[in-house]
């Protein structure tokens, strides 16, 4: 398998390719859809973080804005109130990469100067694209996700994959942004309302290998999951986990995740099945 390096703030980088990468999920927000309240303390979001990075998250992403449909939009201060001391605690520990969960230029620029290595643009650089700047100067990994909110979407789900990533990837390379910084996401569950429309978008993951860069998987105790499996976000670790392996396979490099441990294992056993595949003689 073809291993990417992913060029990343501070002289950091992160080989893809080979074995799958755990982000854990860090939100310091009252109102997330699965666990809002849980780490806003930033004592209990440092302690969290330090649990992820022990079950083998190797990116730890930091939110400080619930993104779930409806959300409640807060003030880039407030924002930046919740984000930075978690990002500069971590950031001193050095136990894990750290990524900022943000659409706002300056709150991505703030958090790369306290630390952060990868910003995490949930609306693609089309809110705001001076996000691209910040990641331009500074090197910074770049996280690009699909959205279909706010705005009329193409029938056929890749084609409308192409039609918004594209659009987003000449912004980036219009501020300059390496090719080497960055890293797709189809944004499962973001504006995809469907339990359908969600398990199409994975059946044609593989599709989305066109595009050429390395690709995160966010399916995290998402509805679609609670759609198939009937369970409450709290209890999808096992569907979300499922999930994992079943991107992995369709060449998923990233896996942005709430529950560490159990997605850590998963993707073990469906890295060690793709190399055992790779080293099998033609015909076996």
């Amino acid at each position: 398998m073809t291993t990417r390096r992913w060029q990343l703030a501070h002289g950091r980088h992160l080989d893809l390719g080979p074995k799958a990468v755990v982000v854990g999920i860090l939100n310091v927000t009252p109102d997330s859809f699965s666990d809002g309240g849980l780490f806003i303390a930033p004592e209990k979001a440092i302690a969290q973080a330090r649990r992820m990075a022990e079950e083998g998250a190797a990116v730890i992403d930091v939110g400080g804005e619930s993104t779930r449909p409806g959300f409640a939009p807060i003030s880039a201060e407030e924002e930046q109130a919740r984000v930075l001391p978690v990002i500069e605690a971590l950031a001193a520990s050095g136990e894990a990469l750290i990524s900022v969960d943000t659409y706002r230029e300056e709150t991505a620029r703030r958090a790369v100067a306290a630390g952060a290595h990868i910003v995490n643009d949930v609306w693609g650089l089309q809110r705001e694209p001076g996000i691209a700047r910040v990641a331009a100067e500074t090197g910074a990994g770049l996280i690009i996700m699909h959205t279909g909110r706010e705005r009329q979407k193409l029938p056929d789900v890749i084609e409308d994959q192409f039609l918004f990533l594209r659009k987003s990837l000449e912004i980036a390379r219009a501020s300059n942004v390496s090719d080497g910084q960055i890293v797709l996401d189809p944004g499962f569950g973001f504006a995809k309302e469907t339990t359908e429309e969600n398990l199409d978008l994975m059946a044609r993951f593989s599709e989305l290998q066109a595009l050429g860069f390395p690709l995160m998987a966010g399916t995290s105790r998402k509805r679609f999951i609670g759609g198939v499996t009937g369970r409450e976000p709290a209890a999808r670790s096992a569907g979300t986990a499922a999930t994992s392996v079943i991107l992995r396979l369709k060449g998923a490099d990233l896996f942005r995740v709430h529950d560490v441990a159990i997605n850590v294992d998963a993707l073990a056993v469906a890295d060690a099945m793709l190399a055992r595949e790779n080293d099998l003689p033609p015909g076996r």
